[in-house]
C-alpha cells in the first residue's frame, strides 16, 4: 500500500487507488489512515480524526464556510469480486467507483488544489454510511463536535451524474403486527390465522396512491411499500402472530412526526410500532450561496428521492445539496461504474466555484 496519495494528478487515477484499497463498512481504518496521513502533509489544513472519520479545515477567516462531505465505506464486494478496478473506455468499474469514491477523490483533489479558497472549507471523510445509522461517522461528529461541521452551505458528493439534487426525502419504517391464536393446523378452526389477517395491511398498501409533493420548486416523489413479512413458527401450527414491515419515503415538507401520524391513520385499528425513522431535508436552493453554485453548474436542479446525509446538515440548520460523479442507479450494483469524465467535470465545477 502506498504511504501517501497523489492528490495532484488525474482524479480518475486517484479514484482507482481509493477503490482498490477495500473499505467495506467496518474496515475503513486503513483507508482513513491513508487519507489522514496525506492531508496532514498540506500545511493550509488543520486535520482531526474522529474514529475512522477524518476532518480537515481551512482557517482563513473568510466570510463564509462550505462543507464538502463524502463517505469512505462501501457495501460488500460482489460474489464475482468487483475489485480491483478495471477501465473500459470512459467507464471505471469496481466496488465504490460510483458510491462514492469518485466523489471522495474530488474532495481530496480540491483539498490540495485550493490553499487560498474564496470561502473557508471543511472536508469530511467519514465511515459507516452504508450501515445502521448509529454507526454513521458524520452522525458521530455531529453529536460529539457539531461546531466542527458548522458552515453556511454543504455539498455531499454522493453520485448524481454531475447534476445538483436538492434536499432529500425522509424515511420511516413501521412494523404492523397482526395478532391471532395458535392451534394445530389439523384443527385450524380452533385458532385464528394472523398471516391471513396481513391481507388487511396489504390491501391498504395496494390501494394507496403515493403523492408527488412540490417543495421549494422541486417535486419529490413519495412511496409506501411492504418490505418484509414475518410470521409462523412451524408447518403444522396456525400462526398467532404476523408482522408486516412497511417503509414510507416522504417529502421533506413533512416531519417524522407528520409521517408517523399519516401511517397511524392509514393503519387505524392495527398495532403499529415505529422501528426506524430519519427526517428529510428541504432543498434550500433559494439561499444566495446555493444560487451561486447553481449558476456555475448551469443546469436546473432536481430532487433527491432517496435519503442521504444532507438530512444531517439540515438538522444542523445548514442547507445542503447532493452533487457528485456517477449514476445513482449504479450504486451498489455488481457492475458498478463511474464515467471518468464525470469525476473530472465535478472537480472542474467545484474548483471554479470555490477558487
Amino acid at each position: 500500500m502506498t504511504d501517501l496519495l497523489d492528490l495532484t494528478g488525474d482524479p480518475a487515477d486517484l479514484t482507482r487507488v481509493l477503490c482498490d484499497l477495500e473499505s467495506v463498512s467496518g474496515n475503513e481504518g486503513p483507508l482513513a489512515d491513508l487519507v489522514e496521513r496525506t492531508l496532514r502533509t498540506l500545511p493550509h489544513l488543520s486535520v482531526t480524526r474522529y474514529g475512522d472519520a477524518v476532518l480537515a479545515r481551512t482557517e482563513l477567516g473568510r466570510a463564509e464556510r462550505v462543507v464538502l462531505a463524502g463517505h469512505i465505506d462501501t457495501v460488500p464486494l460482489a460474489a464475482a469480486a468487483n475489485l480491483p478496478t478495471w477501465l473500459e473506455g470512459d467507464r471505471l468499474y469496481g466496488r465504490g467507483t460510483c458510491d462514492m469514491k469518485g466523489g471522495v477523490a474530488v474532495q481530496l483533489a480540491l483539498a490540495a488544489a485550493l490553499p487560498e479558497p474564496s470561502r473557508d472549507l471543511t472536508f469530511v471523510f467519514y465511515d459507516g454510511e452504508e450501515v445502521e445509522s448509529e454507526r454513521n461517522g458524520l452522525g458521530r461528529i455531529s453529536r460529539e463536535a457539531p461546531d466542527q461541521l458548522a458552515g453556511d452551505f454543504a455539498v455531499l458528493l454522493e453520485p448524481t451524474s454531475g447534476n445538483v439534487e436538492g434536499g432529500c426525502n425522509g424515511t420511516i419504517r413501521v412494523d404492523v403486527t397482526m395478532h391471532g391464536r395458535a392451534a394445530h393446523s389439523a384443527r385450524a378452526w380452533m385458532g385464528h390465522n394472523a398471516i391471513h389477517d396481513a391481507a388487511v395491511v396489504l390491501g391498504r398498501l395496494t390501494a394507496y396512491d403515493p403523492q408527488d409533493v412540490e417543495v421549494e420548486g422541486l417535486v419529490f416523489r413519495e412511496s409506501l411499500n411492504a418490505v418484509r413479512i414475518d410470521g409462523g413458527v412451524a408447518g403444522n401450527v396456525i400462526p398467532d402472530r404476523c408482522v408486516v414491515s412497511v417503509n414510507y419515503r416522504f417529502a421533506p415538507s413533512k416531519s417524522v412526526q407528520d409521517a408517523e401520524h399519516h401511517l397511524r391513520e392509514l393503519f387505524t385499528g392495527l398495532d403499529v410500532v415505529v422501528s426506524d425513522a430519519a427526517g428529510g431535508a428541504r432543498p434550500g436552493l433559494d439561499r444566495p450561496m446555493a444560487k451561486a453554485f447553481l449558476d456555475v453548474i448551469g443546469k436546473a436542479p432536481g430532487p433527491k428521492y432517496g435519503w442521504t446525509d444532507v438530512a444531517r446538515f439540515s438538522e444542523l440548520g445548514m442547507p445542503a445539496v447532493n452533487f457528485g460523479p456517477g449514476d445513482p442507479l449504479k450504486a451498489h450494483a455488481d457492475d458498478e461504474f463511474v464515467p471518468v469524465e464525470q469525476i473530472r467535470h465535478c472537480l472542474r465545477v467545484l474548483k471554479a466555484w470555490l477558487a
